[in-house]
């Protein structure tokens, strides 16, 4: 257990540095005077045993989420379990996996249409973990139904995939945690347990010791990750995987500092970031290397108030951006923005702080709903909060 945290405790380190190459500022501050603002929904998804949740996703196409927990027992071990819960109503509906030992599972999305995908972590002994992964296709059914045997060793760790759902890829980021430093990163059909060719990362500077963040653009078949090297206020790297052809190349990115969330917007070739020491948004155009940048509102560029995770919405073309530390209200704040980087609306009344998840805290998006899930407001981190935009 006590390598597996510290496996994914791996923090972001606050130090980079910020050149603009071209910038476009707009007054966010502004903006959020006239942006509607409403309260969180009120809908909260408990883990059954109230163990810590270790990786959670709500299924796009269907009316289930997916978590993992985890509880130390006054034994000593620790009790882990799978569950799926009710999107409507917060209700855990089934418990898909569990055990007492030193164990665990970390659910690392719905891929594909409506494929829950889970990692269980057998620990062997002191430093000697088996992670084998599980799929349950459909989510509704309730059980897992396969494996899913990505090609890498016991000396990589997967670090993390990508949350877009609907097509038939996924991209997959695998973290190397052997000391070389040399990441990997390929496509995969979960559902058919089908890969792409497996890119290899030998910028350890840059994408190596602290993991990147990722999005995927499904019309190109490229994984865009978020990279620097660590120095304060400096400007980050962009790592773009070309899964199709198995290329790897790298771009001079957007911000100041590391890059804390990224998404893709794949109809439009847009990537939106979220930087750790100016509190500002990114909108990139992958296609001509510009950049818009947002402030997020009366946040004054400081780096307490930047912003975490960032999903999108394409059937609605919005981008959501975490702000673990709110500028604009207590708590944490949600900010929803359009492609061209117009606050359209402030959503409040959270707490997802990640001060003690072993997992960062993310946002899962239902589009069809206008719905999502979001960690909090439990300090304890065993709990999920719904809202509606």
């Amino acid at each position: 257990m006590n390598e597996i945290l510290s496996t994914r405790h791996m923090l972001k380190r606050r130090f980079c540095t910020f050149v603009l190459v071209f910038i476009c500022i707009l007054s966010s501050f502004a903006l959020a005077q006239s942006t509607p603002q409403r309260p969180a929904n009120p809908v909260i998804v408990q883990s059954k045993f109230g163990g810590q949740i270790f990786g959670f996703d709500v299924d796009q196409n269907g009316t289930e989420g997916i978590l993992s927990e985890a509880l130390l027992l006054s034994n000593g071990k620790v009790l882990a379990a799978v569950e799926t819960f009710d999107q409507a109503t917060g209700q855990i509906l089934n418990v898909l996996a569990q055990t007492q030992s030193q164990d665990d599972f970390v659910t690392l999305g719905v891929v594909g249409t409506s494929v829950g995908l889970v990692e269980h972590e057998h620990v062997v002994g002191f430093l000697n973990v088996q992670r084998t992964f599980g799929t349950s296709n459909p989510l509704s059914g309730n059980k897992v139904t396969g494996r899913w045997t990505p090609p890498i060793g016991s000396k990589h760790l997967i670090n993390s995939v990508s949350r877009s759902q609907g097509g038939t890829n996924n991209a997959v980021f695998a973290q190397d945690i052997s000391g070389n430093f040399i990441s990997l990163v390929f496509s995969s059909n979960v559902a058919a347990n089908t890969f792409g060719p497996v890119v290899q990362i030998n910028d350890s500077l840059n994408f190596g010791s602290v993991p990147p963040v990722m999005g995927y653009n499904s019309v190109t078949n490229q994984a865009i990750l978020g990279g620097g090297n660590g120095c304060f206020r400096c400007q980050p790297v962009l790592g773009i995987a070309d899964l199709t052809a198995g290329t790897f190349t790298e771009e001079q990115g957007f911000g100041a500092g590391f890059i804390n969330g990224i998404a893709v917007d794949s109809a439009d070739n847009l990537a939106c970031t979220t930087t750790e020491d100016d509190a500002t948004v990114e909108f990139i155009d992958l296609t001509h290397h510009t950049a818009i940048f947002v402030v997020l509102p009366s946040s004054g560029g400081l780096q307490f108030f930047s912003g975490a995770d960032v999903e999108f919405d394409p059937l609605h073309r919005v981008f959501f951006v975490a702000q673990p530390n709110s500028s604009v209200s207590t708590g944490s704040t949600i900010y929803v923005y359009d492609i061209r980087g117009n606050l359209r609306e402030t959503l409040n009344g959270f707490s997802f702080s990640n001060t003690f998840n072993v997992i960062p805290a993310h946002i899962a998006l239902n589009p069809s709903t206008r719905t999502g899930f979001v960690d909090g407001p439990s300090q304890n981190v065993n709990q999920l909060q719904g809202f509606s935009y």
